[in-house]
């Protein structure tokens, strides 16, 4: 895996990146909470291993930081700070896990496997198509960096067809997994929201995302 450790001891950062990469990881390093605030805000890390008292930015603020800008990336505090309250704080603040010093290696090693671990069995919290872009945590859509507002039916809709990308939908698929219908209404509920759908998202755009394959049900398609 790819790690990201903000440490400014330098002792402490020699021991555990050396216990790391001796497990085939690759780890980056950073001393201060700005740097590390700009690396882990590219998003190419599997965990973030983030002391709590760090030079210009301190571990709290910027793990809470990076999780109001949607940042998901997993991460392990290291810290001195052993309180119940302490402990607290930084899982509140967004942390995965609270390891304090001085601590064994090998359950570092084993606390940044375990989460990692997690977060590879987590379902995806956005979806992307093309220029499409949608974030289920901050309940958003985009297209083309352009904010589309949709209705909460609208939103389920999309979000259905992301999940399916590239692959045909029917009518009935749509009324079973969007509205929980397991009957055929007869209305025209699916189409009526389809078409309010594709004009919100396909509206001052040379491309279509959405189409109806006639007789069969609807595709989204990026291409």
């Amino acid at each position: 895996m790819k790690i990201l450790l903000i440490e400014d001891d330098p002792e402490t950062a020699e021991h555990v990146c050396h216990a790391l990469r001796a497990q085939g990881h690759d780890v980056d390093e950073s001393q201060t909470g700005p740097d590390g605030l700009m690396r882990a805000r590219a998003g190419q890390h599997a965990v973030l291993i983030v002391d709590r008292m760090l030079p210009g930015l301190d571990g709290l603020s910027l793990v809470r930081q990076l999780r109001e800008e949607g940042g998901q990336t997993p991460v392990l505090f290291l810290t001195t700070m052993s309180g119940i309250d302490d402990r607290v704080a930084g899982l509140n603040s967004g942390g995965d896990d609270y390891l304090t010093k001085p601590f064994a290696l090998a359950e570092l090693v084993a606390r940044v496997n375990a989460i990692a671990r997690r977060r590879d069995t987590q379902p995806p919290v956005t979806f992307k198509a093309g220029d499409l872009e949608m974030d289920l945590l901050r309940r958003t859509v985009h297209r083309g960096g352009r904010a589309i507002e949709l209705q909460p039916q609208e939103f389920r809709l999309l979000e259905y067809l992301l999940r399916n990308t590239g692959r045909l939908v029917t009518r009935n698929m749509l009324l079973e997994n969007v509205w929980d219908l397991h009957f055929d209404p007869r209305t025209n509920i699916v189409e009526t929201h389809m078409s309010r759908l594709r004009s919100k998202m396909d509206r001052g755009f040379d491309t279509e995302l959405i189409h109806t394959i006639r007789g069969n049900g609807y595709i989204l398609r990026a291409d």
